[in-house]
């Protein structure tokens, strides 16, 4: 199997099976965002305590890109503190930009590398990213 099979593969997998859907509490930081050029929906909920992601959970509508990069991204930053996440954000960036990334700690994310090679679809790749930032810039 070739990697960009098996890349593939995880992204459907997410797509198909996504992790974390759903929702919180009301108390939980709450970001809405969308992509207009694509029509791709998000809102994201995280939980966050003494510095911590708890929980991050999301709900949406979109391109298999879109939310296959939500679902990894809310299972990748759970337990982070807001630092980490934040730099898991900056590295998935440089992922976008054609960066060699090493994602030691979720390795799914690795899947996503391909979609610089498309940049209508990096915009698709970023927007769990880019509320992520927003909802911890709002709580710091």
């Amino acid at each position: 199997m070739q990697l960009d099979d098996l890349y593939r593969r995880v992204i459907m997998d997410h797509y198909k099976n996504p992790r974390n859907r759903g929702t919180l509490n009301e108390e939980a930081v709450t970001v809405n965002l969308n992509n207009p050029t694509c029509g791709d929906r998000i809102s994201l909920q995280l939980e966050l305590k003494d510095g911590i992601v708890q929980q991050a959970r999301f709900t949406g509508e979109g391109c298999s890109i879109s939310l296959s990069s939500a679902s990894m991204m809310t299972d990748a930053v759970r337990g982070k503190t807001l630092d980490e996440a934040l730099g898991m954000a900056d590295k998935f960036s440089s992922l976008m930009k054609g960066d060699e990334v090493d994602f030691e700690e979720y390795e799914d994310l690795e899947a996503l590398s391909g979609v610089n090679k498309f940049p209508a679809r990096i915009k698709c790749a970023t927007l769990a990213w880019n509320a992520l930032r927003k909802g911890i810039e709002t709580k710091s």
